[in-house]
């Protein structure tokens, strides 16, 4: 004779399978996000635009957002040049890329003024997740550092440091509606002096070659860029996407092609030895630098050995302008994927974090400390 289970019997019973199956469905939840979203915390972003060239984005706090608990803090800007809409050049079409028309482009300062005005939209605690950074004047001109002045004392308590802005750069620096910028200027020598005397952290531009630059001979740029770089040795410099460009290329495509053989890296191995660059740090923002480090298994291979020699020197940034969502977003990240993998576990968390926390946390310090000096009212 079969015994059938008691009422209370049946209720305990019931309750363990919804148990079970909520804990089923919080696991699968959980993995599903995982998945999504990544890790907790796993990067810190040294390169993120805000708005382009039209100066059109996303709102701050869609970053957020996007930024979720996978991202800890980023940078914030916009693009110091303005597209221009010329009907003779492009007709009813509005370009807001700087490869879409042939029509010049301007140096457009209220940027920083947007972007303090969004920083100051916040709260304290989603402003702690951000560093601004002036990026509104040209740097060919000797009035520029005045504007950088200004602005800090219009908005303290805001930015961080200067840049991303633009020396040589492959397609740009032709466009720019006037005197083209150079390495050579005492104009940047100016901007670079204040930088070191009021803390702030320079994220410079600079191609390292022209565009196709000749098989067997030195990158064009980089003696003057070395040269500059030594004379500002109290300035913490972040030299954007270690001098890259999308036809600046560290390798030789083919053998027809008029482009560099593979010498980049030891190029920038001699920069990390040399004493009288400590000051200068790399970002391996952009997903055309993320390219090149994973185009092969021996190239994967000698950058992870790179990076594991001279971790404290490098720091990821993704380069994004106004990404509409996650995807887009966090594409660059997860194309570094094999090189992650090949990185000790404190190399890893030195060039995804730490050493974003260490250079902003003391350019932070340092303007804070500037401003308190020389700003009326400045806490």
């Amino acid at each position: 004779m079969t015994r059938r289970p008691s009422a209370r019997s049946a209720v305990v019973l019931g309750a363990f399978f919804a148990l079970a199956l909520l804990v089923l469905f919080v696991v699968r939840a959980g993995s599903l996000n995982a998945q999504g979203q990544g890790a907790a915390n796993e990067f810190n972003d040294s390169h993120f635009h805000l708005t382009n060239y039209i100066q059109q984005g996303i709102e701050a706090r869609q970053f957020l957002q996007i930024m979720g608990n996978r991202v800890g803090r980023s940078t914030l800007f916009g693009i110091p040049l303005q597209q221009q809409w010329s009907h003779a050049n492009s007709g009813d079409f509005a370009p807001t890329y700087y490869l879409q028309s042939d029509a010049p482009l301007y140096y457009y300062s209220f940027t920083d003024a947007y972007i303090a005005s969004v920083y100051k939209s916040l709260t304290p605690a989603e402003q702690a997740r951000f560093d601004p950074m002036i990026t509104g004047f040209n740097p060919a001109d000797m009035y520029a550092v005045d504007h950088i002045r200004r602005v800090l004392t219009t908005f303290p308590g805001v930015f961080t440091g200067i840049g991303e802005f633009s020396i040589h750069k492959e397609f740009v620096s032709s466009k720019v509606a006037s005197e083209t910028a150079s390495l050579t200027n005492p104009a940047l020598d100016r901007i670079l002096d204040f930088a070191a005397e009021a803390g702030l952290v320079v994220i410079l531009h600079n191609d390292i070659d022209m565009p196709f630059g000749k098989v067997d001979t030195d990158p064009v740029y980089l003696t003057q860029m070395k040269d500059l770089l030594k004379r500002h040795p109290k300035t913490t410099i972040i030299w954007a996407h270690t001098g890259l460009g999308r036809i600046v290329r560290p390798v030789q495509v083919s053998a027809e092609a008029a482009e560099r053989t593979p010498t980049h890296l030891q190029i920038l191995e001699a920069m990390l030895n040399d004493r009288s660059l400590s000051h200068v740090v790399f970002d391996i923002s952009w997903d055309e630098v993320a390219k090149y480090a994973v185009s092969s298994a021996d190239t994967t291979t000698r950058v992870t050995s790179l990076f594991n020699q001279h971790a404290e020197r490098f720091l990821f940034g993704t380069d994004t302008v106004a990404p509409p969502g996650p995807q887009s977003y966090y594409a660059v990240f997860d194309q570094w994927a094999p090189v992650w993998k090949g990185l000790t576990p404190e190399a890893s968390l030195k060039v995804r974090k730490g050493n974003y926390e260490r250079i902003f946390n003391e350019g932070r310090q340092r303007v804070r400390q500037w401003e308190k000096t020389n700003v009326k009212g400045a806490r």
